[in-house]
C-alpha cells in the first residue's frame, strides 16, 4: 500500500502546485495584462499550426476606452447581474444542468458531438475562468477547477478588472478574440465609437461567434442573431455598469 500512499501524495501535490500556479498568474494580472489564454493558444494552433504567421487577431483596449454601449449589452446578453453576484450563479446553473440533460436524453445519439452547443449557465467570471485556464472539455473534473478558479478571480480581482480582461479575451470569430479586434473586424471603428445598434450586434454574437463570422460553423448553432440583438437592445438600459450597496 505504501506505492498507492506514495501516488496519492503525488495526485494532490501536483494538485495544490497547480492552484499556486493560477493564484500567482491571476495576482500578476491586477499589474499587467494576460498577453493570451488557454482557448486563443489552442484556436492559435489549430488555425495556425506552425506557420509564423496567422490571421489571429488580438489587441489589447484599456476598460474606459471601451463604449458604454458595448458593455451593457456585453452584460445584457451575458450576465446581466455580474457587478451583483460573487462569480456564480447557482440556480442558472442548475437549470442548465437540467436542461443539458433533458436533451442528452431525447437525443443520446447526437448527445456527444453537440455537447459545445449545449446551453450554459456560466457567469462572465466562469467563461473567463474556462478561456483563461481551461480546456473546453466537459467533465466534472474540469467544471470543479472552473469552480476554483472563478472563486480565485473574484478574491483577487476587482469586477472592473474581470470585465476588462473578459471584454479583451473573449472569442468573436474565427481567429477574433477581444473587443479591439471585433470593432475592426466587423465595422472598422475603434471600441468606443461602438454604437448601440452595433455593440448589440457584437453581444449577440457570443453565444456562436463563429457561427456568427462565418455561415460555415451554424451548423451546430441554434441561435437566431437578429433575435437575440433586438432583446439585447431592449434591455441595454436596465443593467449596471458598477458593483451597487443596499440603501440603509
Amino acid at each position: 500500500m505504501r506505492w498507492l500512499r506514495y501516488f496519492l501524495k503525488c495526485i494532490f501535490g501536483g494538485f495544490i502546485a497547480m492552484q499556486i500556479y493560477f493564484v500567482i498568474q491571476i495576482g500578476l494580472w491586477v499589474f499587467i495584462n494576460p498577453s493570451s489564454t488557454a482557448f486563443q493558444r489552442a484556436e492559435d494552433w489549430r488555425l495556425c499550426g506552425l506557420r509564423w504567421s496567422c490571421a489571429v487577431q488580438s489587441s489589447w483596449v484599456p476598460y474606459d476606452k471601451i463604449s458604454l454601449n458595448l458593455k451593457r449589452a456585453v452584460l445584457v446578453s451575458e450576465d446581466d447581474i455580474f457587478f451583483q453576484h460573487a462569480g456564480v450563479r447557482v440556480e442558472d446553473m442548475q437549470k442548465a444542468w437540467s436542461k443539458n440533460a433533458q436533451r442528452k436524453q431525447s437525443n443520446p445519439v447526437n448527445s456527444a458531438q453537440s455537447s459545445t452547443a449545449l446551453r450554459g449557465g456560466s457567469t462572465i467570471t466562469q467563461q473567463l475562468a474556462k478561456n483563461l485556464f481551461l480546456s473546453s472539455e466537459q467533465h466534472y473534473f474540469r467544471k470543479g477547477q472552473e469552480l476554483i478558479i472563478t472563486g480565485l478571480l473574484e478574491l483577487m480581482l476587482p469586477k472592473k478588472r474581470l470585465f476588462e480582461v473578459y471584454l479583451n479575451s473573449v472569442e468573436w470569430g474565427e481567429g477574433i478574440f477581444g473587443i479591439g479586434a471585433a470593432s475592426q473586424h466587423y465595422f472598422g471603428i475603434a471600441p468606443n465609437a461602438l454604437g448601440r445598434e452595433q455593440s448589440a450586434a457584437l453581444a449577440s454574437a457570443l453565444p456562436a461567434p463563429k457561427c456568427f463570422d462565418k455561415a460555415q460553423y451554424c451548423r451546430k448553432a441554434n441561435i437566431h442573431f437578429p433575435t437575440r440583438q433586438n432583446f439585447i437592445l431592449e434591455n441595454m438600459d436596465r443593467v449596471a455598469l458598477a458593483p451597487t450597496t443596499p440603501k440603509k
